[in-house]
């Protein structure tokens, strides 16, 4: 599949829904395809975006509806067999791995030993320098930002098909962020993965190719950012979405 900006993953969902345990949709009939490498969801807090990255990665599974990754419905698979079909996927709150080291756990990520260097490259793209951070121990003993970075480091050293962060600005500092931007743009342009971003962040709407908002669990609107994005920003979708001036998504 190719498009202007060369090799993408298809990511299709058909009709997904995922409920509470007391009955309420959190994603609620929602059906979407993919047509570009740098898909963003934004939308307002509670509107379902970070259960959908779940979904997307296999960490929730649907009530009901498809998850097609080029065509392959890869909706019963769990977070590890998707991982093994080429997903990857950064939580909000990182998972900590007492005992394990930074190189272990980038080493583990990218599937072979890594030189020095390629190492040090993952890291600084993520705002870290190799040599304060890659032997320390991923514990409670870093604080949350640096552990962000850490695993977003992870995923980018899977070289997946589709990745998704969950709100990776997260705990980020303005220098990291904008390197983490950069890296984004980056994979986007020189690799054959697809990012799937949930963010509010301007700066990150302003890379993407699409931009999916959602609220009450259904899409509200989707399509290419030189669309959506305007719009936003005009308010349009009006609702709560404070990193957007004019706030985004009813």
């Amino acid at each position: 599949m190719s498009c202007e900006r060369g090799i993408f993953t298809v990511l299709e969902l058909q009709n997904l829904i995922w409920r509470l345990p007391d009955g309420e949709a959190i994603v609620n009939d929602i059906s979407y395809k993919a047509t570009s490498k740098l898909i963003v969801i934004t939308g307002p807090n509670g509107g379902g975006k970070t259960t959908l990255a779940k979904l997307i990665a296999g960490v929730e599974t649907p009530e009901s509806g498809r998850i097609l990754l080029d065509g392959e419905d890869i909706t019963d698979l769990n977070i590890t067999e998707r991982a093994k079909k080429g997903v990857a996927y950064a939580f909000q709150q990182p998972v900590r791995f007492k005992g394990l080291t930074v190189r272990d756990l980038l080493i583990l990520a990218a599937g072979e030993r890594l030189k020095e260097t390629s190492l040090c490259d993952l890291l600084s793209k993520v705002g870290l320098c190799a040599e304060e951070y890659i032997d320390r121990e991923m514990s409670t003993a870093l604080s949350g930002g640096e552990a962000k970075r850490i695993e977003i480091a992870t995923v980018l050293a899977r070289k997946a098909k589709l990745s998704v962060f969950d709100e990776p600005e997260a705990g980020i500092d303005l220098w990291s962020f904008s390197r983490l931007v950069e890296t984004f743009e980056d994979i986007r342009n020189n690799t054959d993965g697809t990012l799937v971003v949930i963010s509010h962040q301007e700066r990150i709407l302003s890379i993407a190719d699409e931009i999916i908002v959602v609220a009450n669990g259904k899409i509200r609107t989707a399509g290419p950012r030189e669309e959506i994005l305007p719009a936003l920003l005009k308010g349009e979708y009006t609702c709560s979405c404070p990193k957007l001036s004019g706030g985004a998504c009813r």
